[in-house]
């Protein structure tokens, strides 16, 4: 896989074997909100080609701790089966990338590479991966931007990722940094998750195949306290769960949300009128009253000529039934 942007020269800036520390404080000299962009961009540029060139080594599963940033939003079955299948025929390709554990002398912390480190202690296998030394900001910019590159995450993982990031004291430079992505969409990611509650987050699921329209319409159809109640109760309901797929469910929630968002028309009671024929059943008058109008169907042979004869005495007809209301009011 051809790799561009992920960590590299900032550790190579620090030496190689620097402790996180000294890298913090070196990062923390840099100082003016210029050189503090560069060097996120020069992480950002770097992050990519971390392991490249880097020596590979084997590590007991058991001593590997995943990242302190959860990025994913559980886990596809049938994608992990997938991949524990393919390193158990050929072997683990990829290495993982890990980073000696700031607080456990001997154990690592995961910075990327959870599945075939899982798969890979599910196999009773050692797992292959690279050793680096890294601060914190360096670890999140690295494990964004693999994920990011390799598309693994979707919208609302980014979005719950960035979340996460600035919850933790980070700032929005950092954020963008690791997701690769500007201010516009940063602010769009985190408007979604922090409009949308976290039962209905939750219950969608990592959202495979959702973007980020889709998810801002929900945003908008959730705003309201109202429209937020229907939604949590809805993905509650057996309909929303039994529903294939995190897209269908999706679209039910939606078009249950914009349904329900409707107001009923209110129709005013139609009275009640007969039909009237004439003797010889030459002509059938059914009257047929509507909320905002009055209609008479007419029927049988004689229904065209009659209907003909009132279209054009319709003037006579009218004064005739004004003259009628005047004397029924005494007017």
């Amino acid at each position: 896989m051809a790799r561009k942007n992920l960590l590299a020269s900032v550790t190579a800036t620090l030496g190689g074997e620097v402790a996180p520390s000294e890298a913090r404080s070196d990062y923390t000299k840099r100082g003016a909100s210029r050189s503090m962009l560069q060097s996120l961009d020069e992480m950002a540029e770097a992050s990519l080609r971390l392991i490249e060139g880097e020596t590979v080594v084997s590590i007991d599963p058991g001593l590997l701790e995943g990242s302190f940033l959860a990025d994913r939003i559980g886990e596809e079955a049938e994608e992990f089966h997938a991949l524990k299948v393919a390193i158990e025929t050929s072997g683990q390709s990829t290495p993982i990338l890990v980073r000696p554990h700031p607080n456990d002398a001997g154990r690592y912390q995961i910075i990327y590479g959870h599945r075939r480190a899982k798969a890979a202690r599910e196999l009773g296998i050692q797992v292959r991966a690279v050793v680096k030394q890294m601060a914190d900001i360096e670890h999140i910019i690295a494990q964004g931007q693999e994920n990011t590159a390799r598309a693994d995450l979707t919208f609302i993982e980014k979005a719950l990722f960035a979340k996460k990031l600035l919850s933790r004291g980070m700032k929005k430079d950092v954020a963008k940094a690791a997701l690769t992505v500007d201010d516009t969409v940063l602010s769009r990611m985190l408007s979604v998750v922090e409009i949308v509650p976290e039962p209905v987050m939750e219950a969608v699921g990592a959202g495979k195949g959702i973007g980020r329209d889709r998810w801002e319409e929900l945003k908008k159809l959730v705003a309201l306290p109202a429209g937020a109640a229907r939604a949590i109760e809805f993905v509650a309901t057996d309909e929303f769960k039994c529903a294939q797929g995190g897209g269908e469910a999706f679209n039910l929630l939606l078009a249950h949300l914009k349904s329900s968002g409707r107001k009923p028309r209110k129709l005013k009671a139609a009275r009640a009128v007969q039909a009237w024929s004439h003797p010889s059943n030459s002509i059938i008058v059914t009257p047929k009253s509507k909320p905002n109008g009055f209609v008479l169907d007419l029927s049988e042979k004689d229904a065209n000529p009659f209907g003909e004869w009132i279209t054009q005495n319709l003037d006579g007809l009218y004064e005739a039934f004004r003259e009628s209301r005047k004397s029924s009011t005494g007017d």
